[in-house]
């Protein structure tokens, strides 16, 4: 996926550009320059592309303080990594020795550049986007981030900026597997014990894998392609400049797979990032399958499989559909379930069920079942559903009012729609519609 990198010295508005192509309010917002300091990302899509953004601090490049010379490491690192890049001035004070010094760094990195006048509220102030001509750069656009003026003649710049996309040749049959984790749980040691062979580095010291790295193997009939990503941190620790990418690379092998292997340590098992990655992979959509490795380094002691296994259903009852392995990447224990257990999920992820049979379904829960109200006489009414989709899963009810349908009925509707056939390792998608 390609990766806009928005560049600029302080409070020239990246942050509200940055929120507005990617239609959500993720990056803060606030007068006070270089509040953004850290590298914030987020997805866009316009015209069918989809494409990474990433909000940069605000950067003086001639400045010798610790702090501006570590963003300045930071923003050479992003312009590195990105495919296009938006430098942003402002249109009011048109463009300044410190965007010249930015331009500057721009041309040396030789990639393509669009350069945004931003805080150009009003038509009658067009002319000033003219200024920025001056930096040196053929791509000028004015436009304001706050009043979103002009942003859809950004989008419509950017995609006509951006390389054509690389098309990863797939088998028809080809399953794509995503291994994600935290550092040092044994992520590349589980990937070469599945591949028969030594195809990532392993090593004690967290963090060895940096890229995502693409396996295909053959096993049983079926084609296996393995992405095995480098370990995340918790957003707070994240120091070294090559992590963050890290982090985008593992999202992005999460997106372009069927199934993830979360990957857990037995002696740390369900850390806030663990829950977070889980939560990503079923955002996504995508088939589930959590590891817990290193299991054989951990004493042993009565019912302690039992108490783990409780563990982490109380922990992660969210995705308690996906299946539970315990393994060892030393020993190879466990691990020779991992692939027919992906295949199962790849499996479960593309069924579908007749609408005959949601229906009877409904019947039988609107004859038995009490219904959610709204406390003054009316009644959730289902009138049917329906399988709108697979890979995963997805399912419309056609009710009287959605908002009648509360959390505990909607889990109890999933829970009978997995009582229909097995689903287990993929999760479901269930929507509400008013009927008509």
């Amino acid at each position: 996926m390609a990766i806009v990198t928005i560049v600029g010295r302080p409070n020239v508005g990246k942050s509200s550009l940055f929120n507005r192509l990617v239609g959500r309010r993720e990056a803060i917002v606030d007068d006070m320059p270089g509040v953004t300091r850290d590298r914030i990302y987020g997805q866009a899509e316009w015209r069918e592309r989809a494409f990474l953004v990433v909000d940069t601090g605000g950067l003086i490049v001639n400045e010798q303080h610790p702090l501006m010379e570590n963003m300045k490491k930071q923003v050479n690192l992003a312009v590195e990594e990105s495919s296009l890049i938006l430098l942003v001035i402002d249109g009011k004070e048109g463009a300044t020795w410190m965007d010249e010094d930015l331009a500057d760094l721009l041309r040396k990195a030789a990639k393509p550049v669009i350069v945004v006048v931003n805080k150009i509220d009003d038509p009658k102030h067009d002319d000033l986007a003219y200024d920025a001509y001056s930096l040196g750069f053929e791509n000028i656009i004015g436009l304001s981030a706050s009043h979103k003026r002009n942003i859809y003649d950004l989008m419509d710049m950017i995609i006509e900026n951006l390389p054509l996309e690389e098309v990863v040749p797939e088998k028809a049959e080809e399953i794509r597997i995503s291994i994600v984790g935290r550092p040092n749980v044994g992520k590349s040691s589980i990937l070469n014990f599945l591949a028969g062979e030594e195809r990532s580095i392993v090593s004690d010291l967290p963090g060895t894998t940096r890229d995502a790295v693409d396996t295909v193997i053959t096993r049983d009939g079926f084609t296996f392609r393995i992405i095995d990503t480098a370990g995340l941190r918790r957003r707070s620790r994240i120091r070294e400049d090559l992590e963050y990418y890290s982090m985008v690379r593992t999202l992005e092998a999460i997106e372009r797979s069927d199934v993830s292997l979360l990957i857990m340590d037995g002696s740390e098992p369900v850390t806030d990032q663990d829950k977070k990655l889980a939560a990503q992979v079923m955002e996504k959509g995508k088939g589930l399958v959590i590891v817990l490795n290193k299991w054989d380094v951990l004493p042993k002691s009565p019912k302690l499989g039992d108490r783990v296994k409780e563990l982490i259903r109380d922990e992660m009852i969210f995705v308690d559909h996906a299946p539970l392995v315990f393994s060892s990447a030393l020993s190879g224990r466990g691990l020779h379930k991992l692939l027919p257990q992906v295949v199962t999920i790849w499996e479960n992820r593309r069924k579908r069920i007749s609408t005959n049979i949601l229906n009877r379904m409904v019947r039988d829960i609107l004859a038995f079942e009490r219904v959610p109200s709204n406390g003054k006489g009316k009644f959730l009414k289902i009138f049917y559903c329906t399988q709108s989709g697979i890979e995963p899963p997805t399912f419309v009810f056609f009710v009287n009012d959605p908002d009648l349908v509360t959390v505990p009925f909607r889990n109890y509707m999933e829970k009978k729609l997995r009582e229909i056939d097995d689903f287990h390792g993929s999760p479901l998608r269930i929507f509400w519609r008013p009927k008509g």
